[in-house]
């Protein structure tokens, strides 16, 4: 069988560990204000001046059905980006935690268990288990909807028109 590693960012939320392809990420930062948008979804933030690209903060905590995200010393932004109909949105992650870069051979994936239909569980790839500890492998271009995505780009247009 052919052995397939990829290299993933992992981080935390809570107490849940997640892991998404480093091809997605383009840059660590730490958190920082952001401007509000009205009318933004729950789990929008506001956005974000990233050298001179408005950029929308999601709290990737309320995004997952998780409480609100604290802002700690250790809370950082993944600049991510989402490939939706040919085209690439980037957006700033909210993330607990970023702990580590990892390699991980995509055939030790594990399934997840399906339980119901409660769970969001369209966005995650499968499970990576690091050690003693499981993994959620996140699939960066299905966690927005397009509809979702169109929102966000509709929020990015109101402030760049405003400028």
């Amino acid at each position: 069988m052919e052995e397939l590693y990829q290299t993933y960012l992992t981080f935390s939320l809570g107490k849940e560990n997640f892991a998404l392809n480093v091809e997605h990420v383009e840059k660590i930062l730490e958190y920082q204000e952001v401007t509000e948008v009205p009318k933004a979804p729950e789990y929008m933030l506001g956005v974000f001046n990233l050298r001179g690209e408005v950029i929308p903060l999601i709290d990737t905590r309320v995004k997952f059905g998780m409480e609100k995200a604290e802002v700690t010393t250790s809370t950082c932004v993944l600049v991510i980006n989402i490939l939706s109909d040919d085209e690439t949105i980037k957006l700033g992650a909210l993330v607990d935690n970023v702990k580590e870069v990892i390699k991980f051979n995509t055939a030790d994936l594990m399934k997840l268990p399906t339980v119901g239909k409660q769970n969001k569980t369209e966005f995650l790839d499968g499970v990576m288990r690091i050690n003693e500890t499981f993994v959620l492998l996140l699939n960066v271009d299905k966690i927005f909807s397009v509809d979702e995505i169109v929102e966000l780009r509709a929020a990015n247009f109101d402030l760049e028109g405003a400028e």
